[in-house]
């Protein structure tokens, strides 16, 4: 059984142009690191023409698809009945997509057969990242 769960999704860059371009993006879910989701953006698609990549906590993504969640460098909020907004807080700027609902939904229902929301503690070796770090002690 795989370990990683990687789903392509069409973000919708909102910009202050009338046309907001649609910009491909990826969602990935490792269980190695089981609170975790992260979410790429191409080369291409970014200011910087480098590959970006955000990582913030599954269930942020969760709960965002029903109400306005987080507070840091990373925001999500249900916007309409089909959409998902995620804001990116950088020192650069803030740059904010719309996602799909329906595929958000997909990713976390692909990520919680993986591994099921609360029991992402299951999946820890917390004896042996302990032995690990206290190796060179």
């Amino acid at each position: 059984m795989s370990t990683v769960i990687e789903q392509p999704v069409e973000a919708r860059l909102v910009a202050a142009a009338p046309r907001m371009p649609n910009i491909p993006a990826t969602l990935r879910y490792d269980r190695c690191d089981p609170f975790a989701v992260r979410m790429t953006f191409p080369a291409p698609a970014t200011l910087a023409g480098v590959e970006v990549c955000w990582t913030f906590a599954r269930d942020l993504l969760a709960a965002g698809l029903l109400a306005p969640e987080g507070q840091g460098d990373v925001r999500v909020r249900p916007y309409g009945y089909d959409r998902v907004v995620l804001e990116f807080h950088a020192p650069e700027g803030t740059a904010v997509v719309h996602v799909r609902a329906g595929e958000i939904r997909r990713f976390l229902e692909a990520a919680g057969e993986l591994v099921p929301l609360g029991l992402e503690h299951l999946q820890l070796d917390l004896d042996h990242q302990l032995a690990e770090l206290m190796r060179g002690a």
